[in-house]
């Protein structure tokens, strides 16, 4: 675990400051600190030029889109648009839709969704759309059974999360996905939770539209957009006259941030490494394992943070706090290291200003999921609190926060 550590500086900075809100932002490894400073370095200038550092930006883009086609299995790598987040782009995606409803007008939202997976679509509704919602289950999930009878010969489209980013619930999007295409539908999902914790095959959950931020998954600030290369082809959107009317140049509005992309496309190769070392392989990685080598890097970080929830979760438990979503041990494989929960007769706030004088970062509020709190039966205005974790956490930081928190219980 130190080994590994050791590739974020931001985890070393003689702070021993514990990063526990990772569902807003991970941190991000020394290569991808490296190429974003590289980048501004040696090729802070416009793409599209003849001279060679220009090119260089071309080839950097080229190579960050068939990273990222690996990391999801992207059946070509003209499938990955880049921008600023992810919630521009299912904006992007929802205007479109927008001007193609027809007689399918029906969309369907759910109400475990962060609100940019909420809100983009319901402005549709002035362009004729009916919403129909997908309920969370008292258990804190998203059950394909309650999804049936919202689907039928007017859906447009089902829009839902891969992973809660307030209770950590992961979504059978591939049940989804077969109930949204058995009825003539389309899929859309944000990836934006479940991107840090899981391997992705777009092919096999068989989707046709995922969106992830690049700063969740140990890149900065950035976005990317993947969809079926015939449905991207299809979408109508804004474009200067000199963008050719295809993928991804068509969805790909104005300048991004290029050095945020070079950022990301190092990430994946540091999940590459860390793959390689998981299957006991040696020598340099290669472009053509790309997608072999993050799958297995995957599963491993998959693997560990079950038993990181597990560590979480015993934790909470056992100081009496009162969890939201899924608390049953045997049930962790469906959800990710993210906890909401609540102190008995403790302001969330007060929770989470706690953690911050013992320089633990975690968070308060309602998670931008209003309508999930509101779902808990939580106030929107004071929410819960959230302890998020990934890969580079280990269980003593657990334990840090478990002292803190004992500490604002009341005396009985």
């Amino acid at each position: 675990m130190e080994t590994l550590r050791k590739h974020f500086p931001a985890l070393h900075r003689g702070d021993g400051f514990v990063f526990f809100d990772n569902a807003a932002g991970a941190q991000i490894p020394r290569i991808a600190l490296d190429a974003v400073t590289r980048h501004l370095l040696e090729h802070n200038v416009q793409r599209g030029g003849r001279y060679q550092k220009s090119v260089a930006v071309d080839r950097m883009i080229d190579r960050a889109r068939t990273n990222v086609a690996a990391l999801l299995n992207a059946r070509r790598p003209e499938e990955i648009a880049f921008g600023m987040n992810a919630t521009s782009f299912i904006r992007l995606v929802s205007l479109a839709l927008g001007t193609t409803l027809g007689a399918r007008d029906e969309i369907v939202l759910t109400d475990l969704d962060h609100e940019g997976n909420v809100a983009t679509w319901l402005e549709l509704e002035r362009a004729g759309a009916k919403m129909r919602w997908w309920h969370t289950r008292p258990d804190g999930c998203l059950h394909v059974d309650d999804l049936r009878p919202l689907v039928g010969p007017r859906t447009r489209i089902v829009a839902c999360t891969f992973a809660s980013n307030a209770l950590g619930s992961i979504v059978d999007v591939q049940g989804a996905a077969a109930i949204a295409h058995g009825a003539g539908a389309q899929i859309f999902v944000d990836g934006v939770h479940f991107g840090p914790h899981g391997p992705i095959d777009v092919q096999a959950l068989d989707i046709d539209f995922l969106v992830c931020s690049g700063y969740k998954i140990f890149a900065p600030h950035m976005g990317f957009l993947w969809g079926r290369y015939e449905l991207l082809s299809d979408l109508p959107t804004f474009r200067e006259d000199f963008i050719a009317d295809l993928p991804p140049g068509k969805l790909e509005v104005g300048t991004f941030v290029y050095e945020n992309v070079a950022g990301m496309a190092a990430a994946i190769d540091y999940l590459a490494e860390l793959g390689r070392i998981v299957a006991g392989k040696s020598g340099a990685a290669e472009a053509s394992s790309m997608r072999e080598d993050t799958r297995a890097a995957m599963r491993a970080i998959q693997t560990y943070e079950r038993q990181l929830s597990l560590a979480l979760m015993h934790t909470l438990r056992s100081i009496g706090a009162e969890i939201y979503g899924i608390t049953d041990d045997r049930r962790v494989n469906e959800r990710v290291p993210t906890v909401c929960f609540n102190l008995p007769r403790v302001a969330p706030a007060d929770v989470s200003l706690a953690a911050s004088n013992a320089g633990i970062g975690i968070r308060d509020g309602h998670m931008y999921a209003p309508r999930l709190m509101r779902r808990l039966g939580l106030s929107v205005a004071s929410g819960a609190v959230r302890v998020s974790l990934v890969h580079y956490n280990e269980p003593g930081e657990i334990d840090h926060l478990a002292q803190v928190l004992r500490g604002l219980l009341p005396r009985p």
